[in-house]
């Protein structure tokens, strides 16, 4: 007799959705990923994978550098606006002390890459998950285009998650950070860079030399985040040779400019270089603007029977440690391990167990962005000086230790009682 397999449904294909998914696959499980969107998005920014995210993509079998690219910037650190570097690090240091540096790719990528990776036709686009009924036993899960049966669903349906809407309605959901940001990938060829590790002067007309250079490879760039007074602008070379820039400032919720290239300038123009160049390359149409929000307060747990929360669904958190999508990758990795060799009786007790491994260190890193977010967003110029000068006094040994908890905190937990992985 044909042993009948698993089945797993998915909500949401984005990095999260599909990372959960090709664990599953991995594991045995039957999927189906649901995706609103009518088709993979080819526009889009880029996500920097730090190394945890790039141990816990290890644990599922997946090697994002060989599918994005291997390049790494030689540097990363901090600059104000002058030109003048408040911290750097060499990646060299970060992959000493983590066992490999952190991996730039942009996002359209790493999602063509999951989804390759997935049978053919797991995805299906164009079918929004409108609702999970009977999830404390057997769910079924409706679509436009019919019912879904599922040992599993996965709500990785976004910061706005419907699913967590509905099966938590007393949570006090999103919160306005107060900053809005811009991000776009600009491509490779005639890519103005941040100027390499161990070139750059202290001001901004000594950075014109290295930045009118194209970007020779990634490996040689700097990815550096320039902070203002309430305004910050990033430049990250991606490991296929493109580069992908942000901006954010301190704005009413809801503000959208009418002419965002004048906007634009008007806020970052008379930064160092390369920005003014890079602000000159950018393609309004391709530019995407989102105002930022983390969840107010922390889900009490992460699933309700057989239904599981992860990503930003989970626990929605400002992107000022770099560590959103990274979350949502150990979530998908964590989420596999424990429902591997489960089978339909173990489901609610493994994902009462995600939930035990993955809230606490969710929720500590979302309120660490936050505050990470306030520091950087300051505006009263007292404040900013003071800040600076805190940065610039830290010694690089004790800033490297304080990214330990993020870089070196990925960990599979036990399997449940009476039960192998």
């Amino acid at each position: 007799m044909t042993q009948v397999r698993r089945h797993a449904v998915v909500a949401g294909a984005g990095i999260g959705g599909l990372t959960a998914a090709l664990a599953l696959h991995h594991s045995g499980w039957r999927v189906t990923v649901c995706e609103r969107a009518p088709g993979p998005a080819a526009a889009g920014a880029g996500i920097v994978l730090a190394p945890n995210a790039l141990r816990a993509l290890d644990t599922i079998g997946f090697d994002a550098a060989r599918a994005a690219g291997r390049a790494a910037p030689a540097a990363m650190g901090l600059r104000r606006p002058d030109g003048r570097w408040l911290s750097r690090a060499d990646t060299a240091a970060l992959a000493a002390r983590y066992g490999r540096p952190p991996l730039a790719v942009h996002r359209a990528a790493l999602v063509a890459a999951l989804t390759a990776a997935l049978p053919e036709g797991a995805v299906r686009y164009a079918t929004p998950v409108t609702a999970v009924d009977h999830a404390d036993t057997r769910p079924v899960v409706r679509t436009p285009a019919g019912d879904l049966p599922a040992d599993l669903v996965v709500a990785a349906d976004g910061i706005h998650s419907p699913l967590r809407h509905r099966h938590f309605p007393d949570h006090p959901g999103l919160r306005y950070s107060g900053e809005t940001a811009w991000r776009t990938v600009l491509p490779a060829d005639g890519a103005a860079a941040a100027p390499a590790a161990g070139t750059a002067g202290t001001g901004a007309g000594a950075t014109t030399a290295a930045s009118a250079g194209v970007l020779a490879g990634a490996a040689t760039a700097t990815a550096a985040e320039t902070w203002g007074r309430g305004r910050r602008f990033g430049v990250v070379p991606l490991a296929d040779g493109r580069t992908y820039v942000y901006a954010t400032a301190v704005v009413p919720e809801g503000h959208r400019p009418a002419d965002v290239r004048a906007e634009l300038l008007r806020r970052f123009g008379s930064w160092h270089d390369p920005i003014p160049a890079l602000l000159e390359r950018i393609d309004p149409a391709a530019l995407l603007q989102h105002d930022l929000h983390d969840l107010a307060a922390p889900l009490p747990r992460f699933h309700r029977g057989r239904l599981a929360w992860l990503g930003d669904a989970a626990h929605a958190m400002t992107p000022n440690l770099g560590q959103g999508g990274c979350q949502a990758v150990e979530d998908a990795a964590v989420l596999a391990h424990l429902l591997a060799g489960a089978d339909h009786a173990d489901v609610p007790a493994a994902l009462a167990a995600y939930s035990t491994a993955r809230c606490a260190r969710t929720d500590a890193i979302r309120v660490r962005a936050r505050r990470a977010g306030r520091i950087a967003a300051l505006t009263h110029p007292l404040a900013v000086a003071a800040r600076d000068l805190a940065i610039r006094a830290t010694p690089p040994r004790a800033a490297r230790r304080a990214l330990d908890d993020l870089f070196d905190g990925f960990t599979l937990p036990g399997v449940p009682a009476g039960r192998t992985a």
